[in-house]
């Protein structure tokens, strides 16, 4: 089996997570948490007999889950060509930073009245990626990079802003994909994260707001960067 059919073995690792009166929403939510632990990559292309044998579901309800993240701007279908994982572009990145700061760093700004357990829960994703770092699972440290962001759009107490948030950081994810050395990519934000952590722990939201501000201006610049660099 090569490398790309990998993400098959992961969804059929999947299939109890579904149960017979499954839906096409909660398929698409299988899929879209396996684009922002990085399993499928922009341009895998998604077979609907792969995909539909490893979940054990209909085809019908995986072309609806596919129509589902198609909206989403996760995947594109292509005429006679089949389904695939969207590759961004470099307005796409600029875009997703741009609502990025709207969403996180508000919700951050409020955190001073966010339940105990929302802010528990930036501290652990911190620690988790300080753990990855350490055993040196940088793939993982990415993960536990889009936990700590979603964690802190989670402080704003809204169940639709947490849904736009996961949104957002699938198509994130696949901005990360360019870059190639990801422990180069990761490593410099555990120490900002961490930061981030501790000022919203400690009660200090307008600092953590505008370090976050700054954090956001330099992860624009880079992945840009990055991009630019590949496309051209």
């Amino acid at each position: 089996m090569t490398t790309s059919d990998m993400w098959v073995d992961l969804l059929a690792g999947d299939r109890s997570l579904l149960d017979r009166t499954s839906t096409a929403e909660r398929v698409a939510d299988v899929l879209r948490q396996r684009v922002i632990e990085g399993a499928l990559a922009p341009g895998t292309r998604l077979s609907e007999e792969s995909a539909g044998r490893a979940l054990a579901v209909s085809r019908n309800t995986l072309r609806e889950a596919f129509r589902l993240l198609v909206h989403e701007r996760l995947l594109v279908h292509q005429f006679n060509r089949g389904v695939f994982v969207r590759v961004l572009s470099d307005e796409d990145v600029i875009d997703l930073y741009r609502i990025r700061r709207l969403l996180e760093t508000s919700a951050v700004r409020r955190s001073a009245r966010s339940e105990q357990e929302l802010i528990d829960a930036v501290g652990q994703s911190v620690a988790d990626g300080e753990q990855a770092a350490r055993d040196e699972r940088w793939w993982d440290v990415g993960t536990a990079n889009m936990r700590f962001h979603e964690s802190l759009a989670a402080l704003a107490g809204s169940p639709r802003v947490n849904e736009t948030m996961r949104q957002l950081l699938a198509e994130l994810r696949l901005a990360f994909h360019v870059m190639s050395r990801p422990r180069e990519f990761h490593q410099p934000y555990l120490g900002l994260n961490r930061e981030i952590a501790d000022l919203v722990r400690d009660g200090a939201p307008d600092r953590a707001a505008a370090r976050l501000d700054e954090y956001f201006d330099e992860a624009e610049h880079q992945l840009v960067g990055a991009y630019r660099a590949h496309q051209g």
